[in-house]
């Protein structure tokens, strides 16, 4: 079911599905939640899926986003969505990939008390090298000048193992269509957020939750390097390497990934049933 809810002063488009613990998607730069259609057929039979189009994308309202966003109002209108009713009071389970794990890190830092697990798929804790930024700024000016167009030109071609991006033009023209029918005004803020990002790396020691780094191994954007980073510093995880998949394993080699998750979500209900005796 697609609602809307008003969350800090604009409308957030979501998916609510199934019903269970509650599982947040949150999706990659410049996507929407679409992206994650695979994952909400799959987990809705067993969690209640929340699946939100972040401030400025798909058919969320964007307020004033004439201004670079940050990834802590990104978390800030999640938090508030997940205080609406139904919702309140619950500890959730983050699934971010890429620009979703930042948001995912930043929800950490300002909610960890409603954190049960996270799941950071292709994604890292470092910020933008200035290299990072500066092409960001360039993508950003580009999108002022020409609209949608130019992010899905930079994007699309980084967003898949060769072998998907080769072999699979129905996926390639999905995400596409995807990235040029969003605002181009939410595609700057966020590009802003992204570039201004603070460093995650610090939090990793402190996130005592169980964590479970999902990567493609043919990443281009997030290599198996920088998500190995990630969990020598974290204290609870798990590393699933996808084979066949780039940038977004969870579409490229949707059962392989969905098998990872599925096998980490039944650890983390082991581990609460076994808690509450």
């Amino acid at each position: 079911m697609f609602k809307q809810a008003l969350v800090n002063g604009i409308s957030l488009a979501y998916r609510d599905e199934g019903s269970g613990p509650v599982l947040l998607l949150i999706h990659g730069f410049p996507l929407t939640h679409a992206m994650w259609n695979l994952q909400i057929e799959e987990f809705k039979r067993s969690y209640h899926i929340i699946a939100p189009d972040l401030r400025g994308f798909g058919q969320s309202g964007g307020g004033n986003l004439e201004q670079f966003g940050t990834v802590d109002q990104y978390a800030d209108d999640l938090a508030a969505l997940l205080d609406t009713p139904g919702l309140s009071g619950q500890k959730v389970i983050v699934m971010g990939l890429s620009m979703g794990g930042y948001v995912a890190f930043a929800f950490w830092r300002r909610y960890a008390r409603r954190v049960r697990a996270l799941i950071l798929c292709d994604t890292r804790s470092g910020p933008d090298t200035e290299e990072g930024k500066q092409d960001r700024y360039k993508l950003i000016e580009q999108v002022r000048q020409r609209g949608a167009s130019p992010a899905a030109e930079t994007m699309v071609p980084k967003l898949f193992a060769p072998e998907t991006y080769n072999t699979r033009p129905d996926l390639v023209g999905e995400m596409a269509g995807l990235i040029e029918r969003n605002n181009p005004a939410g595609i700057v803020y966020a590009a802003g957020a992204l570039a201004a990002r603070p460093d995650s790396t610090p939090d990793l020691k402190h996130i005592t939750v169980p964590c479970l780094v999902v990567v493609g191994q043919h990443d281009a954007l997030t290599p198996v390097e920088r998500s190995r980073e990630i969990v020598q510093e974290l204290p609870d995880w798990q590393l699933s390497i996808v084979p066949h998949a780039g940038h977004m394993p969870n579409l490229e080699n949707p059962a392989f990934f969905n098998q990872a998750v599925e096998t980490f979500l039944r650890g983390v209900e082991k581990t609460n049933a076994s808690s509450a005796f």
